[in-house]
């Protein structure tokens, strides 16, 4: 049972970052990974798979950014596309 809901909670991790700013995909696979290297270090405890969760989230989080911030700034068109070009001159992140 433990390892069905660890596989939807991957699944649900990798669907939701579909379509995100690299950030926000770091974010969603790391409390996915994090999830699931906590239940297998607590014994499938809740809190300890909980602190994984966490702790992956911020990795990820952060490891998405970095990844991310290449002077590229993210847009919606009036149709609402999403689209990466070039940030406006003088604009930091």
């Amino acid at each position: 049972m433990k390892r069905v809901i660890a596989g939807l909670l991957v699944g649900a991790a990798a669907i939701a970052a579909s379509a995100c700013s690299p950030t926000q995909e770091g974010a969603a696979i790391g409390a996915g990974s994090g999830a699931l290297v906590g239940m297998a270090v607590s014994d499938g405890s809740v809190g300890g798979t909980l602190a994984g969760a966490a702790l992956g989230t911020a990795a990820g989080a952060l490891i998405g950014n970095a990844v991310g911030s290449n002077n590229q700034c993210y847009y919606r068109d009036r149709y609402g596309r999403q689209y990466k070009d070039a940030c406006p001159p003088g604009y930091h992140r």
